[in-house]
């Protein structure tokens, strides 16, 4: 953690008079670690909270919107999906400079290398399996009855991310990249015909978004909605197996070249049959497809990234080595469909 540019003394003052249960002023410590929306934990006499705000700087449109992270993990608060508990949304952004929300702060393990080198066989496997009962359970949810039916717009939803994130692309562009350009042109005209599936997506289903406890591989708490929002089920699937794919050397660290088997950690192909049945489906068709839009999607989100980097308002001093993975991600997707 380092230490904290929130005026923490409005803060206190704020929280002191919304918050129940605070006792005493509050210290806040930025986590290290996340390119999103800055995350801090804030420590009182008598209990410590997690604090999300959106990040400094010109912001692209509809970009790191807290108040719709806030409004699902109220929704999830008493569901299957593990989430940490929701306990204050502030929209008036004279406080710290932002909009913010307070969560509970949820003790748990952070696993950052997909390899889990420091977990032993047998509790790989689990924990594997326990991040795929997560995903299964969370595209499971009836959204109406948890409040969330307005939560995404109707019609094709890869439709609407590829045209999301080629104006988001755009936006944030720095350097013309072939690759990138070409996918832009492809993806629009070989998108799948909508099935009618639709459910709640994470939108940046991964490991290191999931806290766990810490002795069981029992997910506590799974974290950073900032992208999620009604869409198609395979996209949070095919997301998390795209970033297993990647090199393990890279800045994002993937499984691409590693003995899975030796290390109990299941194949694609196992990982994607565990997920199918849990959903009661039986296969999963245009696959490469899922996993060529995720690697372009991804693209986009780390080219602001190193838009935000270039800029200063970077919240991670590792946000340009990320950014410079937008032309291996696209490299991947052609890979995939061509």
């Amino acid at each position: 953690m380092s230490n904290s540019d929130l005026n923490v003394t409005a803060l206190s003052q704020y929280l002191g008079r919304h918050l129940d249960g605070l006792e005493g002023p509050i210290e806040a410590k930025k986590f290290v670690g996340g390119q999103s929306n800055p995350t801090y934990l804030l420590t009182s006499h008598n209990k410590r909270y997690v604090l999300r705000r959106k990040p400094a700087g010109d912001l692209l449109k509809s970009a790191h919107a807290v108040d719709r992270e806030f409004r699902v993990i109220t929704a999830l608060e008493n569901s299957e999906v593990p989430v940490a508990k929701p306990l204050l949304l502030c929209e008036d952004a004279t406080i710290i400079g932002s909009v913010f929300y307070i969560m509970e702060y949820v003790d748990g393990r952070v696993m950052w290398d997909p390899a889990l080198p420091d977990v032993d066989f047998s509790h790989r496997c689990e924990i594997y399996s326990e991040m795929n009962r997560v995903m299964a359970s969370l595209h499971k949810i009836n959204i109406a009855e948890v409040g969330l039916s307005d939560y995404g717009r109707p019609g094709n939803y890869y439709e609407r991310q590829i045209n999301r994130w080629i104006q988001q692309y755009r936006a944030s562009e720095t350097e013309k990249i072939a690759d990138m350009n070409w996918l832009i042109k492809w993806l629009p005209n070989n998108t799948p015909s909508e099935d009618g599936r639709v459910s709640l997506v994470h939108g940046d289903f991964r490991l290191d978004n999931m806290l766990f406890h810490p002795k069981k591989s029992q997910v506590l708490a799974l974290v950073d909605w900032e992208l999620s929002t009604l869409g198609h089920p395979f996209a949070d699937l095919a997301y998390q197996c795209m970033q297993l794919r990647m090199a393990s050397n890279s800045a994002l660290q993937g499984l691409d070249g590693i003995d899975r088997e030796a290390l109990g950690i299941p194949s694609e192909q196992d990982y994607v049959s565990q997920y199918c049945k849990r959903v009661g489906i039986n296969g999963i068709t245009d696959w490469n497809f899922y996993l060529a839009f995720s690697a372009f999607r991804f693209a986009a989100i780390l080219q602001g990234v190193k838009k935000r980097a270039l800029d200063g308002n970077a919240s991670n001093d590792k946000a340009y080595k990320m950014g410079e993975m937008v032309a291996p991600l696209a490299k991947m997707a052609i890979g995939l469909v061509n």
